[in-house]
């Protein structure tokens, strides 16, 4: 069966790939789709937007469509960024203002309350009107610099519970173990098995 991957992020498409591996489904993202204009993430919650935007892939493709909200929430700034991580800094996607920003407002917070959890809420929207939402979450803390090369967002910044490296340092299959989109996508791709 055909499901659409309902996101242009090259980076998060590369690792919904990844985690979706092995199951026995055709994959078509958006770049397949170039009508398709992605709608306006205005909703409240990630689940609110993950289904805005799997709603909208359905009702312009007809085909059963996956999307994701996803973002950090940071435990000193009551849960902001949230849904607003993707923009933080103004401009959407710009990753590096974003993480300086970020770090910036957190800079006189102690390391011991440097505490934040990446989110994720993935969507199903099947064309017959059922819907799933899966919530994931990985916990951990914000470091004081990037570092890292690998990943993308706030990886460099955002450090494991339990471990010495931030998830940039991390080799994508290591990071797709622990993060919040690995958890809630294995645990969407085992109801796709089931459907």
């Amino acid at each position: 069966m055909k499901y659409l991957l309902a996101t242009r992020n090259k980076k998060k498409l590369e690792e919904l790939r990844r985690i979706l591996v092995g199951l026995d489904v055709d994959i078509v993202d958006l770049d397949d789709v170039p009508s398709y204009v992605e709608v306006p993430e205005t909703g409240l919650t990630f689940a609110d937007n993950a289904l805005l935007k799997a709603r909208e892939g359905v009702k312009h493709t007809g085909l059963p469509t996956i999307a994701d909200d996803s973002g950090i929430a940071v435990d000193a700034l009551n849960g902001m960024p949230g849904v607003f991580s993707a923009r933080w800094a103004g401009k959407h996607g710009d990753d590096r203002a974003n993480l300086e920003l970020l770090l910036a407002q957190v800079g006189d917070v102690p390391d011991e309350h440097r505490g934040a959890a990446f989110v994720c809420a993935a969507a199903l929207v099947m064309p017959d009107g059922r819907e799933t939402v899966i919530h994931g979450e990985h916990r951990g803390r914000l470091v004081r610099a990037p570092r890292g090369t690998n990943g993308f967002g706030y990886d460099p910044i955002f450090q494991s519970d339990g471990e010495g490296r931030t998830n940039a340092e991390m080799t994508p299959a290591e990071k797709d173990a622990v993060s919040h989109r690995g958890k809630a996508f294995r645990e969407l791709a085992a109801h796709l098995a089931a459907i």
